[in-house]
């Protein structure tokens, strides 16, 4: 299952690398590095010549090995390193023919345990680039790290950023001469957990952070995830691949029109609500599951605790998880069946098998624990303990802002990894805590209609935040309405919608029933619900 949501992003960086669309915005983006005094400045080291000077050095408490790779494609020539923080933090930087001056860190997802390997987008624009493991080798799926290790615990937590930005910054310096100018730090998922924990526990680590579908609240969405998956494991609660198909398209047929188009996507979330869907229609006559065609009540009962929230009370302290939204987007290949449902076997689904390994090796600490029957909050100390770890829930971060930081955080909309409304009440926390005009000057908040976990699904899912975010941290030229792309499988752009900030959503206003006109993003408005 993880593999399968990790092929899918490494799909997902190699097409945003290949479409053409996004060369003009790099080639923009370089020639606004080359202008600059700073840009001018730099030194002209290839990457073969920093790999000869850091192969076989000790920099920053870690022994390098270095290797030249090859351009090919649109990633340039890069010198690869790697090194270990002892005991076991792994990590790996990038560095290109023609450094920009900047530095990249790219998080990683689930519960980590590998080196993301494709070179990210920020490699073509010359940005040095880090990742790591967290400190752990192991499945994303898995958290048996956190058993019997609590180094690596708290490495997984929050310390493994900041340690490896410490030595990444010595390689770089040491290398070229010079800091980088300026430092970002990208994220999904997890990654964007790790995004807003260096944000609120290291504010002064980076210039720019950008986290996607942020796994912020870790104790209630895992609260979240044991719940449905008990739902779906109760008898008669098993979602088929065709039952999922009948619930989208139930959604879709009440909800697609609502945002000035029929087109498989629905864009205005806030009209779609439950008595315009109205679920109970699906019901099968008498409630016992009679076939495809509707839904029992113990599936119904699914839906029901999928949608809704939870709140959990550990010993003092609330935890929390929003519920999702009914999209229409449920059967989509990367949706529903594999996240939620595993196409009729919970066991299967990532959301079951990441919350079974936290009840077993956080909370029950017993490997052969079964999740399905544990009683989630039973012990309050083992909630608060994981959530002292791995919770990056504070909405205060004015410590970031007032150093100089800017933040961008998106999310799907048909997101069924994580629930989009948990981080709609995040960004609202934000706002509260730092106030309107410190959040408006410092903040940026995006969903992306009919977007799946980190990507894919049938909304446009490529936009290239990090082009935005440095001229946001360089030029002082904030974001606004941003321009969405949707790429084939050889690249090439099929559709084009304006990406709205929250809680503005796209609505069609080009010629009714024009398929074609339906693809530019020319002929949508942002609006407010």
């Amino acid at each position: 299952m993880y593999a399968t949501i990790h092929r899918f992003r490494m799909t997902r960086v190699a097409a945003l690398l290949a479409t053409a669309a996004f060369l003009p915005v790099v080639a923009a983006d370089a020639r606004d590095n080359v202008a600059s005094p700073r840009r001018q400045a730099l030194p002209a080291i290839s990457a073969g010549r920093a790999c000869a000077t850091l192969s076989g050095r000790t920099v920053g408490g870690a022994t390098l090995t270095a290797t030249v790779v090859r351009a090919r494609a649109n990633v340039p020539t890069y010198c690869k390193i790697s090194g270990t923080i002892a005991p076991a933090l792994n990590f790996e930087m990038r560095l290109p023919n023609a450094w920009n001056g900047k530095l990249y860190y790219e998080g990683g997802g689930g519960y980590d345990g590998s080196i993301p390997q494709v070179e990210a987008p920020a490699l073509i624009q010359g940005y040095a680039e880090v990742a790591s493991d967290s400190g752990h080798q192991a499945s994303g799926l898995s958290a048996a790290f956190a058993l019997n290790d609590t180094y690596s615990a708290q490495l997984f937590g929050s310390l493994s950023v900041p340690m490896v930005m410490a030595t990444a910054l010595k390689i770089v310096t040491e290398t070229y001469g010079v800091a980088p100018a300026k430092s970002y730090f990208e994220g999904c998922s997890n990654g964007g957990r790790e995004a807003l924990m260096a944000v609120q526990r290291n504010p002064n680590l980076f210039d720019g952070v950008i986290a996607g579908a942020p796994g912020y609240n870790w104790v209630g969405f895992m609260g979240e995830f044991n719940r449905v998956a008990k739902a779906l494991a109760a008898p008669g609660g098993a979602f088929s691949p065709a039952k999922t198909v009948l619930l989208a398209r139930h959604v879709r047929a009440a909800c697609d029109a609502l945002d000035g188009i029929v087109d498989g996507v629905v864009a205005n979330p806030k009209a779609c609500t439950a008595a315009v869907v109205d679920i109970s229609a699906l019901r099968c006559p008498g409630g016992a599951d009679t076939g495809d065609t509707c839904l029992s009540d113990a599936q119904l009962a699914v839906v029901k605790a999928w949608t809704t929230g939870v709140v959990y009370n550990g010993g003092g302290i609330t935890y929390r998880s929003e519920g999702y939204n009914l999209t229409g987007n449920e059967d989509d290949s990367l949706n529903f069946g594999v996240w939620v449902s595993g196409n009729g076997d919970v066991r299967k689904a990532a959301q079951y098998m990441i919350q079974d390994s936290t009840v077993k090796y956080y909370l029950a600490r017993d490997p052969n624990a079964d999740s399905l029957a544990y009683t989630w909050g039973e012990n309050k100390s083992a909630l608060y303990a994981m959530a002292a770890l791995n919770d990056a829930t504070q909405t205060d971060i004015r410590a970031f802002i007032r150093s100089g930081g800017k933040l961008i955080v998106w999310q799907g909309g048909a997101d069924a990894g994580l629930s989009v409304n948990s981080t709609i009440e995040y960004m609202a926390g934000v706002t509260k805590s730092v106030g309107a005009a410190d959040a408006e000057a410092a903040t940026r908040f995006y969903v992306a209609p009919g977007v799946d976990h980190c990507g894919g699904g049938v909304g446009p899912d490529q936009t290239d935040f990090l082009v935005a975010l440095d001229r946001w941290v360089r030029r002082d030229i904030a974001p606004g309405t941003l321009v969405a792309r949707k790429v084939d499988v050889k690249g090439r752009v099929v559709r084009t919608w304006p990406l709205c900030q929250y809680p503005q959503y796209p609505r069609y206003t080009g010629r009714p029933n024009d398929s074609s006109a339906g693809r530019l993003a020319e002929n949508y408005t942002c609006t407010t619900p």
